[in-house]
């Protein structure tokens, strides 16, 4: 039994303004070439399938496209919802999804027939017993209990989510009886001792930020997502991230992004081969004075035309940003690279926020106090300069006001 472990796909991200729409389609026809280059039984998808409640339709469309062609291959696919998935909108197919070959997990199941099911191999004979478990919320997995403190409250939360997995597995063990099948699970969630990234939003089931890898049944392989870097838990082969298949923030750049080919032989796991994902859209971040950053432009000087490379420049300068995106503009013109992002250096941000703890309302004027909080917004020129305009226009209808009174 060979299956693809993957997660985090986040289609219909809207990245800085910009469409990750491409990256994610030549991701996904990837996918499909490696489920037949490899003679993959199975794929699955442990959470966050797209990245709003409400995808944009081009993501449903990448969605469908790909469930729809993947049956030609002979694998199934298994898909889990993450956090930042709507339970509604992933069951809102989920019947149709199950006559093309695919399961759709959208909550907790409580019904010991659905905690685990079968995997069956291309050749239709039994694989492996899953046991799909998807993004928990508290109200799926325990009942509200009042006069709890907050350590009573997150051992009472982690104690279910334990219980739930446990029974899960027994599930799965008896769903196997004497047969000679390995057991996988799943889960979307933070675990004791990930490595995040800036796009990874902290998810917190009711009061627990963590839970302990230890608390994981005895399963065979356990496939996790939530986390964008690809890592083993606790040092063990069998409980992976397989992280995102594509860079979902700049401090994600030069991280090479992989899948997870998980191989069992004999009812257990047998080995386990990331399989990088090739890049279709290069990031890059470069930081210094604005003449280190003009020296460290000049390596786009004879780069292809095409793709243009998306740009976080993180600037060391005291002048304001609107004056550095002009000049910058002009050096970047004639380069095959975008600026997606403009901003001063995190020095330079945390200094202004230090300084800012020193100073009272009273000493600054409105139009300070919002440059101030601009500041610590993390965004394009063109968008800061906007929000500046309806600020000047919010402003200048306050005053009207006050002196029609």
């Amino acid at each position: 039994m060979r299956i693809i472990h993957t997660s985090d796909w986040h289609l219909g991200q809207n990245f800085y303004t910009k469409s990750r729409g491409p990256e994610h389609q030549a991701f996904l026809e990837w996918l499909l070439k490696a489920a037949v280059e490899h003679d993959v039984d199975a794929i699955i998808v442990a959470g966050d399938i797209f990245d709003t409640g409400s995808p944009p339709s081009y993501a449903r469309e990448l969605y469908n496209r790909f469930v729809v062609q993947l049956q030609a291959t002979g694998c199934s696919l298994v898909v889990l919802a993450g956090n930042h998935d709507s339970v509604a909108t992933l069951n809102e197919s989920r019947e149709l999804m199950a006559c093309l070959n695919t399961y759709v997990i959208a909550s907790a199941r409580h019904d010991t027939s659905q905690q685990a099911i079968v995997l069956k191999s291309k050749s239709g004979q039994p694989g492996a017993i899953l046991c799909p478990i998807p993004f928990l919320r508290p109200r799926d997995i325990q009942n509200s209990q009042a006069g709890l403190s907050g350590h009573e409250k997150q051992r009472s939360l982690m104690e279910a989510i334990s219980e739930h997995y446990q029974q899960c597995y027994r599930a799965a063990c008896d769903l196997r009886a004497d047969a000679k099948l390995p057991i996988i699970a799943t889960g979307h969630l933070t675990t004791v001792g990930v490595t995040k990234s800036d796009a990874v939003r902290d998810i917190y089931i009711g009061t627990l930020d963590a839970f302990p890898a230890q608390h994981f049944p005895d399963a065979d392989y356990i496939a996790l997502g939530h986390i964008h870097r690809a890592q083993l838990i606790g040092g063990t082969e069998h409980i992976r991230y397989s992280g995102s298949p594509i860079p979902l923030s700049f401090d994600e750049t030069g991280k090479t992004k992989s899948v997870y080919l998980v191989e069992f032989a004999e009812g257990k796991l047998h080995e386990v081969t990331p399989l990088t994902v090739p890049v279709s859209q290069p990031l890059a971040v470069i930081k210094g004075s604005l003449s280190e950053i003009e020296q460290q432009l000049e390596q786009w000087r004879d780069a292809p035309a095409e793709p243009k490379v998306w740009l976080d420049i993180e600037i060391a300068t005291d002048e304001y940003l609107h004056d550095m995106q002009r000049h910058i503009q002009q050096i970047t013109e004639t380069l095959p690279v975008e600026v997606v992002l403009l901003r001063r250096s995190r020095e330079q941000r945390e200094r202004v926020i230090a300084q800012q703890h020193k100073e009272t309302l009273s000493e600054l004027t409105v139009e300070e106090v919002f440059e101030r909080r601009l500041v610590q917004e993390e965004t394009t020129e063109e968008r800061a300069q906007r929000l500046r305009t309806l600020f000047a226009q919010t402003v200048a209808s306050l005053h009207d006001m006050e002196e029609q009174a």
